[in-house]
């Protein structure tokens, strides 16, 4: 690696620890700008598009170099990776209504006109697709998330230098998301305050989960069906809300 390198690695920039391997660090640091995941390295950008890849809108931890890396490697995958910021109306981060095994409760996109995120971007070829979508249980019938399209005129995706896109995708729980008391979901705190949150308010979730973040995170990584009895507990105490995106195509 050349020396002028050394500062776009992702342990200098930041960006290397995985929530996989940190579940309270969930959803992982984000890059501050647009970039190439090459391995490890986040480096220039010469576009914003890529016609032969897929474009996917990273809701969660797909936005976090460290994790994106952890799921290729697992796989033996090292293709660079483009990673666009951009400007998202029509779609807010709400909480998915699924403990996962990785320690964390994830986030899922919710219908939401009007406001405006800035969002990633990862534009991805046919085999890293393959992996991101094993990695988030898709296809059907067993896996917690679908991944689909969000079109044009109901999300708009503006690209840095004011390019519109004709479209992208999005993993939307098809369990639905976390509300917030009033039947509105639930915005995304972070994964400490959220799961503090949780457990406060459900005696039943201590007694699966233990009464810090860091005892639910322990559980939730060492027994599958633990993970499972959590995420009806969120049915069973009314705790789910419609996403609001149910009605897309789902690929």
């Amino acid at each position: 690696m050349y020396e002028r390198d050394l500062h776009r690695t992702l342990e200098a920039l930041g960006l290397a620890d995985a929530p996989r391997e940190h579940p309270l660090t969930y959803p992982g640091a984000w890059p501050a700008d647009s970039g190439l995941l090459d391995g490890n390295r986040l480096l220039p950008l010469d576009r914003l598009t890529f016609p032969d890849r897929t474009p996917l809108l990273a809701i969660g931890s797909n936005a976090c170099p460290g994790q994106l890396r952890h799921k290729m490697a697992e796989f033996g995958i090292t293709s660079p990776i483009p990673m666009v910021r951009t400007r998202v109306t029509g779609i807010d981060i709400g909480v998915s209504a699924h403990v996962s095994r990785m320690g964390y409760i994830s986030a899922s996109p919710v219908d939401a006109p009007g406001v405006t995120r800035e969002l990633f971007v990862i534009w991805l070829d046919a085999e890293q697709l393959a992996v991101i979508d094993a990695s988030e249980g898709v296809p059907l019938p067993h896996g917690n998330y679908t991944r689909a399209l969000l079109p044009a005129d109901e999300v708009r995706i503006e690209l840095e230098n004011g390019e519109m896109l004709p479209g992208a995708f999005a993993y939307v729980n098809r369990r639905g998301v976390l509300h917030d008391g009033t039947g509105a979901p639930r915005a995304h705190p972070g994964q400490r305050a959220l799961i503090t949150e949780l457990l406060v308010g459900s005696a039943e979730l201590r007694r699966l989960f233990g009464v810090t973040p860091e005892e639910f995170c322990a559980r939730a990584r060492a027994d599958a069906e633990l993970c499972e009895r959590g995420t009806r507990l969120f049915a069973k105490e009314k705790l789910v809300a419609c996403s609001g995106l149910e009605h897309l195509t789902v690929r």
